[in-house]
């Protein structure tokens, strides 16, 4: 997997499974195949994480399942 991705053209956007409050801070890069740029929204020019897409549904899934769940403040 490359984590060296030119992202400098990224949509970044507000991840579904954020609090959906002003707190949000998960913020997903569509577009790139076979990986997920994600990134804290409150710092953006930190070097976001690039998990893969199989990686991410796990993360996504223990989301839901309400593992080791937090907002972000």
């Amino acid at each position: 997997m490359n984590r060296n991705l030119d992202l400098s053209s990224a949509a970044w956007r507000k991840s579904s499974y954020s609090d959906g409050g002003a707190n949000n801070c998960v913020e997903v890069a569509d577009g790139y195949p076979g990986v997920v740029p994600v990134r804290d929204s409150k710092t953006p020019a930190s070097r976001p994480l690039v998990l893969s897409a199989v990686s991410w549904v796990g993360l996504v899934d223990g989301i839901k399942r309400g593992w080791g769940v937090r907002t972000c403040g």
